[in-house]
């Protein structure tokens, strides 16, 4: 039996497991990672796959942070194995975190919640009024533009990291929008571009080997300013054409890289596809690039309890497009 919280950010499913799973080994939340690939991707697939999840569900394991400097570190994970960063999961743990009592906060005010995480050590920034959670702010770790202008899938496309490494091209290159009348065509699109992208050096990272690889597509469309305020609306399509509906969190780091490098000094109003909002600003530049803050908000869905009835001959599920 597995127990789990629920919460979606901005419309993006993220699963808590809270119970049920036995330790994972690692002297740290990366090796843990490469641990839970091997040893408990059973697990992952048990809570993610149907007939409990479905083909665009997000969650993560809750593991040890590598020092004290943490409150706790977080593998996640989605229908295809496990990333190296989640923002919209950050904002959802630093939420889970409050209303759990795992993090003392105030009625008023904000508490910083620290995470390791596989990329790096990230903070949600929960902001209380009321004694209810308002908002949280995810703060990145350093993100910084690759390269641009590489060829792939038929289009240019622009690599920055945001935690992981994302490929950024304008819905308009391909002749479409970023509309849900438009997700079948950018699903294909973004499946030929990471394809196209696989062998790339770019697609490396300059200093783990474990975080290399694109992780995501991100389509994106400029929109009028908001107030003065830079607005644009994205999708991203991650793993093997897997849908973000939020406007996501390390992808919003990533395109924050992209265009604080541009000229940008402003903030960024980022929607997602299905309407929800991120607020993202550049709170530093440090050597590596810039440091993203990046606010939203998560709700708590439910709790669950998974089981398997070792008779049950679909077993840890499926997936199904």
């Amino acid at each position: 039996m597995i127990t789990t919280v629920d919460y979606h950010t901005g419309g993006e499913p993220f699963r808590i497991v809270t119970g049920g799973v036995g330790e994972i080994p690692g002297a740290d939340v990366l090796s843990r990672r490469e641990a839970a690939m091997e040893k408990f991707d059973d697990v992952r697939r048990l809570l993610c796959h149907e007939p409990r999840g479905h083909a665009d569900m997000y969650g993560c394991f809750l593991v040890p942070p590598d020092d004290p400097g943490a409150r706790f570190g977080a593998l996640f994970w989605h229908k295809d194995g496990f990333s190296t960063a989640c923002g919209h999961g950050t904002i959802a743990l630093g939420a889970y975190a409050v209303q759990e009592g795992l993090v003392e906060a105030g009625p008023d005010g904000e508490t910083d919640v620290v995470i390791d995480v596989p990329s790096g050590r990230v903070t949600a920034r929960v902001r209380m009024s009321g004694g209810r959670v308002r908002a949280v702010t995810y703060v990145s770790v350093p993100s910084y533009v690759i390269t641009r202008g590489v060829e792939a899938g038929g289009v240019r496309v622009d690599l920055s990291y945001g935690g992981a490494i994302y490929a950024s091209v304008p819905a308009a290159a391909l002749g479409l929008s970023v509309e849900p009348q438009h997700l079948t065509e950018l699903v294909g699109h973004a499946r030929r571009i990471k394809a196209g992208l696989a062998a790339h050096p770019a697609s490396r990272h300059p200093s783990d080997e474990r975080l290399s690889g694109v992780y995501g597509v991100i389509f994106y469309d400029e929109l009028p300013d908001a107030g003065g305020v830079t607005h644009q609306r994205n999708v991203t399509v991650f793993a093997d054409g897997e849908v973000d509906r939020s406007p996501c969190g390390s992808g919003t780091a990533a395109r924050l890289a992209l265009l604080h490098d541009s000229g940008l000094r402003g903030a960024l109003i980022h929607s997602g596809i299905v309407g929800s909002v991120f607020h993202a600003r550049v709170a530093d530049v440090v050597a590596e690039g810039i440091v993203p803050e990046i606010e939203g908000m998560a709700y708590r869905t439910g709790r669950h309890t998974f089981e398997l009835d070792p008779e049950d001959p679909i077993g840890a599920g499926f997936t199904l497009r």
